[in-house]
């Protein structure tokens, strides 16, 4: 099954990873506070303004917040974050001022805002903006999987939750990303096809 893109978060522990048919030559680089997906070094240039964005950044008064997403609505939703607003405040706000993404289908926008014992999760489609609180580790996913359900992510850390979402048994695999959340802060992992 394709599910293009998606995002799986519970309490303290949240994954993103990118699925694509249209542009597979991307991957996963490490910056200050962020995870960026972006074109590798031999991809056809492109002027597609969704292909390259943060997928995980780190957020809060305190830096104890990760929050993920499938593009350009991952900065807002962590500048909401830093001016001290609530992860559904955060989500709602910057979801409804970006909605869906105007492509050729319409591609929702996905995003989780992790901290070591709460979890949210969203998401901006052409018929519905959702974004709800979880308990324990959930998925949505850009196409066939856009309400928000249960998934069995069995991971602890960051680098397995990376491991374990590339290797889901979803269609064109591109890259993985990760960030777990504790007392000591957010580390992040990040996989690579």
């Amino acid at each position: 099954m394709y599910v293009g893109r998606f995002v799986v978060v519970g309490p303290g522990l949240g994954a993103y990873r990118v699925s694509s048919r249209s542009f597979p030559n991307r991957q996963v680089t490490a910056r200050e506070d962020a995870l960026t997906v972006g074109p590798t070094p031999d991809a056809p240039k492109t002027d597609n303004p969704y292909i390259a964005y943060n997928c995980i950044r780190t957020a809060g008064a305190d830096d104890d917040l990760a929050v993920l997403g499938n593009g350009s609505h991952v900065d807002p939703i962590a500048e909401k974050l830093d001016l001290g607003y609530p992860p559904r405040d955060a989500l709602v706000t910057a979801l409804f001022a970006l909605d869906y993404e105007k492509d050729d289908y319409d591609t929702p926008r996905i995003a989780g805002v992790v901290s070591d014992d709460e979890a949210y999760i969203g998401t901006v489609r052409s018929d519905a903006l959702r974004v709800e609180r979880v308990t324990e580790s959930t998925l949505v996913a850009t196409y066939e999987k856009a309400d928000p359900e249960p998934y069995p992510l069995s991971a602890a850390t960051a680098d397995e939750a990376a491991r374990e979402v590339y290797d889901a048994n979803f269609e064109h695999t591109v890259c993985a990303a990760a960030a777990e959340v504790d007392a000591d802060g957010i580390t992040t992992a990040y996989h690579n096809g």
